[in-house]
């Protein structure tokens, strides 16, 4: 079977894709997968098993803790079958540098999903959209009457589909205001690094 007829036929295998080539050391089962890449897990079974047929993903055995019960604090480690992205794939890198610099959302596509978390004011973009490593955060946002869990639904979606926990700040504009007037250093490393000003209803320099 030819290998990028299997690597790039469905949005899910782009998803599960981006989500191995940005952590590459971790061990995910199927359930995690699928949660993660926001897809069915017959789905993502699919996926994977394709995956690995094009020499792109290793079963690996690991160990899982599990609750024992729901909310208790006590856990058993548990074998459980997993994968892993295969370090020995010969496209390895060019495959990586394809699917990573392609950034699946855009800036008005972004804006459109925050819209629903309050009056947004500024919305920043940094880390891994602009490949960033060293910034403080992937996502700021400054606006009034913010809505956390809204802005939480928004960014598990956005995870979805970036292949990577994403890092943000969220404050109030009087809050931010007042931090930046300060020469707050969390306010000052985020404008001092590159990044995107999607949404700036405040003039920010």
């Amino acid at each position: 079977m030819d290998t990028l007829g299997i690597l790039f036929g469905s949005t899910s295998r782009i998803k599960i894709l981006r989500l191995f080539l940005l952590n590459p050391l971790e061990v995910y089962d199927t359930k995690e997968i699928a949660l993660k890449s926001k897809v069915r897990i017959a789905e993502a079974r699919k996926e994977i098993s394709l995956l690995k047929k094009a020499g792109v993903l290793a079963g690996k055995s690991f160990l899982k803790d599990i609750p024992l019960k729901r909310g208790s604090k006590k856990i058993l480690k548990k074998r459980m079958q997993g994968f892993q992205l295969k370090a020995s794939f010969p496209l390895l890198f060019p495959l990586k540098n394809l699917i990573i610099s392609e950034t699946p959302l855009g800036r008005n596509e972004i804006s459109k999903r925050f819209r629903a978390t309050g009056k947004i004011k500024l919305l920043i973009l940094s880390g891994i959209f602009l490949d960033e490593p060293d910034s403080r955060v992937d996502v700021f946002i400054v606006g009034d009457n913010l809505k956390r869990r809204s802005i939480e639904n928004v960014l598990r979606s956005l995870e979805a589909e970036m292949g990577k926990e994403l890092s943000y700040g969220a404050l109030e504009t009087k809050e931010f205001l007042y931090r930046a007037s300060v020469y707050d250093r969390f306010i000052r490393d985020i404008l001092d690094m590159r990044h995107d000003k999607v949404i700036d209803r405040l003039g920010v320099e």
